[in-house]
């Protein structure tokens, strides 16, 4: 893809607008705003100017190629740029085309179980542990917000929050229907059963305002279930929330009253934030349609069939043979090729831009 020099020039320009601001700038305000704008344009920044060093060298190397004293060695050093000029032109191009603005938030990560029974609350287990799993090869915090066991283990829903660098940019294609394939425990036949969970992951955005007024909202107290014995809460610590505009209900059911009130407060301005995206998403339905996961949460995305031992992501047709791995989770081949799928439809879409 050829960038338009024009582009490349106004990157540039604002660049160094932003550093020579920051060198006057006297309000704190204004001094974090300029040096947040400034941490987000560096390396867009730097690919571009390392792209127009590359360029020039080779312009330079051209000219030198017409000395027939300086024309072998020249040409050397030219094939060698030319082969890595396709490569710097994608990073900036990649750099240049829009981004997810949550792509490095935290995340709440929702997994409750659907058609299925007592077999989709343990897949729902299972899934939540595979996430669990591959957050700590990350360095990732995984800290439990609130979970409703299943009768026979697993869970008919759980919500945790899953805080790092980076959490929503690789997780947010899990959103959708997860389905599994496979003998239940229970099943003396051998009959193989079709089960599902659903899976929701929404960015956890720090700076984001949302106004919630105390009219639009209805604060409960209850004694959250357990398991039994110490689990067993003897008050009424539990919290839900109502948010009446939206229908939102959320809980929070740790032992500490006060600690579930910020709990459910958190996560009631985590889905609001989110419904802001989804209108946002559908006001850009079109370009939506090119995209890897609308983020619709009804839609079927992946199966995990453990009779074959294989796993397919239905929305880019991948099938990989290494069940038990990913379900340890070792989910990174199934990130890397949704991420690579997506942003080969957002080189696309900037591709047709710029004609």
């Amino acid at each position: 893809m050829r960038l338009p020099q024009a582009r490349l020039d106004q990157v540039l320009d604002r660049f160094h607008q932003v550093e020579a601001r920051m060198g006057a700038a006297s309000d704190g305000q204004e001094i974090v705003r300029l040096s947040k704008e400034h941490a987000e344009m560096k390396p867009i920044a730097d690919a571009v100017m390392a792209l127009a060093k590359t360029r020039a060298e080779m312009a330079d190397l051209e000219v030198m190629a017409s000395d027939p004293e300086m024309a072998e060695m020249a040409a050397d050093e030219l094939q060698t740029l030319k082969e890595t000029l396709p490569d710097m032109e994608r990073d900036v191009a990649l750099l240049l085309a829009p981004r997810d603005a949550d792509e490095n938030a935290s995340a709440v990560l929702e997994v409750r179980a659907g058609t299925g029974g007592d077999e989709a609350a343990l897949f729902a287990g299972d899934l939540f542990r595979m996430y669990s799993r591959y957050a700590s090869t990350r360095g990732w915090k995984v800290e439990l917000d609130s979970a409703t066991e299943g009768d026979a283990g697993g869970y008919k829903e759980i919500i945790a929050t899953v805080t790092g660098d980076g959490v929503f940019g690789r997780l947010k294609f899990e959103s959708g229907v997860h389905r599994v394939q496979r003998v239940p425990t229970t099943e003396a036949g051998g009959r193989i059963h079709t089960s599902a969970a659903t899976v929701a992951v929404l960015p956890e955005v720090e700076d984001v305002e949302i106004d919630i007024q105390d009219k639009d909202i209805r604060i409960d107290t209850f004694r959250a279930s357990g398991s039994g014995g110490q689990h067993v809460n003897k008050t009424d610590s539990a919290v839900r929330i109502t948010h009446f505009p939206s229908g939102i209900v959320v809980t929070s059911s740790e032992k500490s009253q006060h600690v579930n009130r910020d709990k459910a407060m958190k996560n009631l301005r985590v889905r609001l934030y989110d419904m802001q995206r989804q209108a946002k998403d559908d006001a850009r339905s079109d370009s939506r349609k090119s995209q890897v996961g609308s983020g619709d949460r009804s839609e079927r995305i992946r199966t995990y069939n453990f009779p074959q031992g294989r796993v397919t992501d239905h929305r880019i047709g991948l099938t990989l043979h290494s069940l038990p791995q990913i379900l340890e989770g070792d989910i990174d081949p199934l990130l890397n090729a949704l991420i690579a799928e997506d942003q080969a439809a957002r080189l696309a879409d900037l591709e047709a831009e710029f004609g």
